[in-house]
């Protein structure tokens, strides 16, 4: 697995987990990461359907006691500007494919790859951790809009399915399982998919992956059984 040793990432499953305020769980794992006092937040995901304002005041909310200036990359102008001096980047969860086609049209994507390349730290929750891997193949989002290609940001060798869920054994609902449609996008596709668990995230940097968080995440290859990951160093 070949990691750009200067990529600083963090990927994480959610932004809000049960019984607790956005980002509230990860918030200081969060600030020591990006090792700045401004942020650019990237809101294009909109999650229910949030305005951008309304979306980047929620981020401006929970960082308020960490002394952290965020703007939206709404209200710049010149977006690739703004990310080229961004300290920080942030891409928040909601709608992947709206995500997506968003920074397609704005033509973004090569400047992101660009900017995460130098080593400027990037955190992406829920889509935005999609957006970190080869396609958005994986995501469990309706495709309510149409990108031009599902082709990500590359940042990673493999794929993220953010909110993972394990099989309900109890349950009487006979769809698909998360595991089983992982199976069918390799089908199809050769690259390796994570199943990040609620609460979890993939800390990436010098040229390294690793699992935080209590949980293990669940690895996914092709014509090979699921493996699960414990926390630490991820090697595959």
């Amino acid at each position: 697995m070949v990691i750009n040793p200067l990529h600083n990432l963090l990927v994480v499953s959610t932004s809000t987990i049960y019984g607790s305020e956005f980002l509230a769980y990860i918030k200081d794992d969060f600030v020591k990461f990006i090792q700045a006092d401004e942020l650019l937040f990237v809101p294009f995901a909109r999650p229910s359907g949030i305005s951008f304002d309304d979306y980047t005041a929620k981020v401006k909310g929970a960082l308020a006691d960490k002394n952290i200036q965020v703007r939206g990359l709404h209200e710049f102008s010149d977006k690739k500007k703004a990310i080229q001096e961004a300290k920080a980047i942030f891409v928040g969860g909601g709608n992947t494919f709206l995500l997506l086609k968003t920074l397609y049209e704005l033509d973004l994507i090569q400047q992101l790859r660009a900017q995460v390349a130098k080593g400027v730290p990037y955190v992406g929750t829920s889509a935005g951790a999609n957006l970190t891997g080869l396609t958005i193949g994986t995501t469990n989002d309706m495709p309510i809009v149409y990108p031009p290609s599902f082709e990500a940001l590359g940042l990673l060798p493999f794929n993220i399915n953010p909110h993972y869920l394990d099989p309900d054994l109890g349950s009487t609902h006979k769809g698909e399982t998360r595991e089983t449609r992982i199976q069918e996008f390799h089908q199809f596709n050769a690259q390796p998919v994570i199943g990040l668990r609620e609460g979890s995230w993939l800390k990436v940097c010098h040229g390294e992956v690793r699992l935080e968080g209590r949980l293990t995440a669940r690895l996914f290859r092709p014509n090979l059984e699921a493996e699960e990951l414990n926390p630490g160093l991820i090697n595959f």
